[in-house]
């Protein structure tokens, strides 16, 4: 059975905005339908009644005291869509582009943009039918050329993916029983404006988030059983002296993963290094950052960031010019997703340099099978160390990158959609190194840890690993093991509990 879509007759939140981003189905609400077409007769009294009104009536950016008449503002729409199209670069997965999609949906719904119900209900219908615009990940400093490739499609323009096939626009359209739209006043505005491509970007960002830091604590507890790590570190009443609910929740799975190992019942060592003894320090604190940024985008899929938004009644309409796309707060936010996911990848990487490198590890060198001949998981750690300096240099802030566009115009710029991209970037590499921990941590469990010693969690997660990621033995590209591993890692790994 499938399960009811999602609407938006309340706004989404991260959670749900990621949902849809795989595959949830997506609709409008009675309570939304009403809104927006509300907001569509304020726009339509504005035309009539030449109320000026910024990317309405008139251009836009530098160019907003140019005059556009009724006759144009159709063609304007259009051309503001075409010209703005001017993304660079690989195209965005489908997961990303959904999430854009659905973000761009909601901030429609809260009923202050003025678009007709039926762009709303075109956009529904890519998710639904699984239309994935060609969208460039590179080219835009703010928010306006990702929605713009999007808008390309529904305008029968672009291209996009169906399946394996991509198409030009219209004839993706058409083979999924849709038209390409003709735009009125202030939609081709209104699709490109806003904040919805970061605040995607940066959900589908959080969600991987999410899902690194819990698999984080398993690989971590089956790093420290191989290792014989001491999990009095972790005793309850220790951590609770710290306040903190990521501490808490980190302390809570690692004793989970670890109760009833035998390997750990008589620790070798008073006081573990930092990199196992820290785990729920490090790993709480990327929690509690991740809580944050997950209450930013919360945040900011319960505004509206549309530039103007449309207000007062049809016989007072009214435009208001802000900078609500300017989202400086989510910029500044996904900023600090980005340095505490890459503070997850420099400590799994720390522990996986203890796991092969044979001063402290007490395990065969590299935990390869025949030193000298082999050298097993040696150069994975170096992937693993590139990874985490390529992360230092990532999360230098974008949001403080600066520039100035439109001939003076637009003199500020927070960079909301730079920190997005380069936040899913620290989350894939970071899945990488927690890849490469884990498929190492397997191997030094075959090593060091009988299967009856091991905790009953760690034994059932160590199983898990071994079903699709064989011993390595130096028989296989080492890239393979690398890739294993990661795909595990993202698709997320069980919980210490059974079922």
């Amino acid at each position: 059975m499938t399960n009811p879509p999602l609407t938006l007759d309340q706004p989404l939140d991260a959670r749900t905005l990621a949902d849809v981003a795989e595959g949830a189905a997506l609709a409008l609400g009675p309570s939304a339908r009403a809104r927006i077409t509300a907001a569509h007769d304020l726009v339509r009294a504005i035309v009539v009644r030449g109320v000026p009104a910024y990317g309405v009536n008139t251009g836009v950016g530098a160019l907003f005291d140019r005059t556009v008449e009724p006759a144009l503002q159709g063609r304007l729409s259009r051309q503001l869509v075409l010209s703005h199209a001017c993304g660079v670069g690989a195209p965005l997965p489908e997961t990303e582009v959904r999430a854009i999609i659905a973000a761009q949906a909601n901030n429609f719904a809260h009923g202050c943009s003025g678009v007709r119900v039926a762009v709303v209900e075109a956009l529904l219908a890519l998710l639904e039918h699984r239309v994935v615009p060609h969208v460039p990940a590179a080219g835009s400093v703010g928010y306006l050329t990702h929605m713009a490739h999007i808008a390309l499609v529904l305008i029968g323009e672009g291209s996009a993916r169906i399946g394996e096939a991509t198409l030009p626009g219209a004839e993706a359209l058409a083979r999924v029983g849709m038209a390409p739209l003709v735009l009125e006043a202030k939609e081709g505005l209104s699709l490109l404006n806003g904040a919805p491509c970061a605040t995607g970007l940066g959900g589908v960002a959080l969600a991987r988030a999410w899902r690194a830091v819990a698999t984080a604590d398993a690989v971590a507890a089956l790093s420290c059983e191989a290792l014989g790590g001491n999990p009095a570190a972790y005793a309850a009443d220790l951590m609770a002296l710290r306040r903190s609910a990521g501490v808490a929740a980190t302390s809570a799975a690692l004793n989970a993963w670890l109760a009833g190992s035998a390997h750990l019942a008589a620790p070798t060592r008073l006081q573990d290094p930092i990199s196992l003894r820290a785990v729920p320090q490090v790993h709480g604190g990327v929690r509690d950052a991740l809580a944050h940024v997950a209450a930013m985008i919360d945040a900011e899929l319960a505004s509206v960031t549309d530039n103007p938004v449309v207000l007062g009644t049809p016989d007072a309409p009214r435009a208001g010019s802000e900078a609500q796309a300017v989202a400086a707060g989510l910029a500044m936010a996904l900023d600090s997703l980005g340095i505490a996911v890459a503070h997850l990848g420099m400590i799994a990487e720390r522990r996986l340099d203890r796991l092969v490198n044979p001063l402290v590890s007490g395990l065969p060198a590299f935990l390869a099978d025949e030193a000298g001949v082999s050298t097993g998981f040696m150069i994975a750690q170096y992937s693993a160390a590139a990874l985490v300096g390529e992360n230092r240099r990532l999360a230098a802030p974008a949001s403080l990158d600066g520039g100035i566009t439109s001939g003076l115009q637009e003199d500020y710029l927070s960079h909301q959609t730079a920190a997005a991209l380069k936040a899913l970037t620290i989350v894939a590499n970071v899945e990488t190194i927690l890849g490469i921990e884990l498929a190492a941590a397997a191997q030094a469990h075959d090593i060091a840890v009988p299967p009856a010693a091991r905790a009953p969690a760690t034994a059932r997660l160590h199983a898990h690993v071994r079903h699709s990621l064989p011993l390595y033995a130096d028989d296989r590209a080492m890239h393979r093991i690398i890739d294993q591993g990661a795909a595990l890692v993202r698709q997320g790994l069980p919980g210490p509990t059974p079922g």
